[in-house]
């Protein structure tokens, strides 16, 4: 786990980009529906897509933590 901080222009653009262009629900929807996409593709046994299987895997379960920090959904009872 990193224990990075970000750089305050970062945070600055992160903070710009949730309040002008998505709201962290939006985005913690797209994450999930961009994760059920590519979950399917790999189910599926996609060519390309086995290929990168660490790398996707990888890049959903940190998906998946962005999307909950988000807008929590699996941590709802």
């Amino acid at each position: 786990m990193s224990t990075n901080t970000l750089s305050k222009e970062a945070e600055t653009k992160l903070l710009n980009f949730f309040n002008t262009t998505i709201d962290p629900k939006g985005m913690a929807k797209a994450i999930r529906q961009l994760n059920y996409v590519v979950a399917l593709g790999v189910m599926r046994e996609h060519e390309t897509l086995q290929t990168e299987i660490t790398t996707l895997e990888n890049s959903f379960y940190w998906l998946s933590e962005l999307a909950e920090i988000l807008n929590p959904y699996l941590d709802v009872e």
